[in-house]
């Protein structure tokens, strides 16, 4: 069985010591498993990245990164923030937050730069990033000038350039048109192909059933509806409706206008 890599424990987080964002969590992720993580908006989809990524931390319960309890503390080891960082990438949901360099180029290659790696293999995979995302004739733009898909792009560029084994990613595809869409999709493929895990928040059932294996489903509580594979999730209309996932479509008929639920019991292009 492969290794555990985060385990959460009852887990609980408040902002500002009064606006819960989860409650009681507890769940694990495996090396290796392509996981979506999906519910509502403000279910704490993006809370729960932020932990996993070691950016906030449990107000109760406790999270466990390959069996070492993460607390905020553990940041100030320089060893243990650089190997954390070189090991787990994420990639957030606005992309201005991770775009503040001068020059395209500048933001991808900021963060080996940080991290010590050489300059040799900073120009190498920074050559691989750009060819796979069509980055090349974008290096010397401004930031501010690039399309919001372009902007996502270049995020995800500057984490890739780490190579993590573990990608953390929140709503990657939120407003991209169906081509940027697509790319993204196989990229995430492709690193699950090679090994890594992958970590995506989303509430686009169609992106879930091609990325993941394993799904959890957070609620309007904030807890841990559901988890488990993603064929069983994605055929539960129930569960989705219940946690305000499932599609509903307008059809016209002789008598007037008539919703249905749109299942997801298979891909859809």
């Amino acid at each position: 069985m492969s290794e555990v890599i985060f385990d959460l424990e009852n887990v609980d987080y408040t902002y500002l010591n009064k606006f819960p964002a989860l409650r009681r969590v507890s769940l694990n992720i495996r090396s290796g498993q392509r996981i979506a993580i999906t519910g509502a908006n403000g279910s704490g989809k993006s809370t729960l990245l932020y932990l996993l990524d070691g950016l906030i931390f449990p107000c109760q319960g406790r999270i466990s990164f390959l069996g070492r309890e993460l607390k905020e503390n553990d940041f100030n080891d320089a060893k243990f923030c650089r190997d954390f960082r070189k090991n787990v990438g994420f990639v957030f949901q606005n992309p201005d937050v991770q775009l503040f360099c001068p020059s395209v180029k500048d933001d991808i290659i900021f963060g080996p730069l940080h991290l010590g790696f050489s300059r040799k293999i900073i120009q190498k995979n920074l050559e691989s990033v750009c060819q796979i995302l069509n980055l090349t004739d974008l290096l010397d733009r401004q930031p501010h000038q690039l399309s919001v898909g372009e902007k996502r792009k270049v995020a995800l560029a500057s984490v890739l350039v780490i190579s993590p084994q573990i990608l953390i990613l929140d709503e990657p595809t939120a407003g991209l048109d169906p081509l940027t869409t697509r790319q993204i999709i196989d990229l995430l493929m492709f690193a699950s192909a090679e090994g890594k895990t992958v970590i995506t928040s989303t509430h686009d059932l169609h992106i879930i059933e091609e990325i993941s294996d394993t799904v959890f489903v957070f609620n309007a509580d904030k807890r841990l509806a559901a988890f488990g594979e993603t064929k069983k999730i994605l055929g539960d209309p129930v569960l989705l409706k219940e946690n305000n996932l499932a599609h509903i479509h307008t059809h016209r008929h002789n008598d007037g206008i008539h919703l249905h639920a749109h299942e997801h019991l298979e891909h859809h292009s």
